[in-house]
């Protein structure tokens, strides 16, 4: 952490949508971790059960939580139980995470935050009575996408090219939609011009945000890249040069060679290929776990 930087001690408290500026005014003061310092909190955590350091990586995580959660506020629901759902799922998120693995903590938690708003949706829309199949749970945050994608948001049922064309797209009858469809009107769409207070200050449209991802989300993604890059390039060291040509060939190229193209090429059978391919791509792992590891000990006690 930086030195000197004054941060709140606890996750603010989130009492309700009129509390939701001062929420995310608050969680805007708990300064992001660093890849070497989230790898050495994410460690003490898991190694020692340290609280401190799990209290770091969720508060450093929080606006995360608030910009997945505000991509669900078009299903009726108090945006401040969304986010207050997803912190839930990111300490979910933080108590599983393995630093070793070599991801960001985001990367990781963002999968445990969706799932827990989603499912918070769904018990709130009440979907028993339709079902909770994978397909429908799929339908179901999909529907205002496909619908937004054929310009069909007006009132009242889809035209039955519509439903045809998402029943298709989706993997479910043309009945499932058009009842998903009216379901979910039921249960209505927040005007963006509903006022968030009783005295009429502040509408939802206030709250829209940017979709794009945060410049730190940026920033994070650009520099993971680059590193797996680095350590594909120096674990290819760890292949002799007809593994590296294969591995290359039916992996990494952009038009990959068939089997039967690289067992011409050697005078070997294609089975014997394709057991050097994979018996490459084993070795290639190992080597860029053992120098990811060997970078993350260097980096610690530098």
């Amino acid at each position: 952490m930086a030195s000197g930087t004054s941060v709140p001690a606890t996750i603010p408290a989130l009492g309700g949508e009129q509390s939701l500026n001062r929420y995310l005014a608050e969680i805007r003061k708990f300064p992001l971790l660093s890849p070497e310092e989230e790898y050495m909190l994410a460690k003490r955590f898991q190694e020692h059960q340290d609280p401190e350091a799990a209290a770091k990586l969720v508060t450093s995580h929080l606006r995360l939580v608030a910009k997945i959660a505000m991509g669900y506020r078009g299903y009726g629901l108090p945006v401040s139980e969304l986010i207050s759902e997803g912190n839930i799922g990111l300490m979910q998120g933080v108590k599983k995470f393995e630093a070793d693995r070599g991801f960001r903590l985001a990367t990781y938690a963002m999968w445990w935050i969706r799932a827990s708003i989603q499912e918070f949706i769904l018990r709130s829309w009440s979907l028993v009575k339709m079902g909770t199949t994978a397909a429908q749970k799929k339908l179901f945050f999909n529907l205002r996408r496909m619908k937004s994608k054929l310009d069909a948001f007006e009132d009242g049922d889809l035209r039955p090219e519509d439903v045809r064309s998402i029943a298709t797209d989706l993997g479910v009858s043309e009945d499932e939609v058009v009842n998903m469809n009216r379901r979910m009107a039921m249960g209505g769409d927040s005007s963006l011009n509903v006022a968030m207070r009783e005295d009429g200050e502040g509408q939802w449209q206030d709250w829209l945000v940017d979709t794009d991802p945060l410049q730190d989300e940026r920033l994070a993604d650009a520099e993971e890249k680059d590193v797996r890059h680095e350590l594909l390039i120096e674990a290819m060291g760890a292949l002799n040069d007809r593994e590296k040509h294969i591995l290359a060939e039916r992996r990494l190229s952009e038009d990959p060679k068939t089997l039967e193209e690289l067992s011409q090429v050697y005078g070997v059978s294609r089975e014997r290929v394709r057991q050097i391919e994979v018996r490459a791509f084993d070795k290639l792992q190992k080597a860029m776990m053992k120098i990811a590891g060997e970078k993350r000990l260097t980096a610690a006690f530098a």
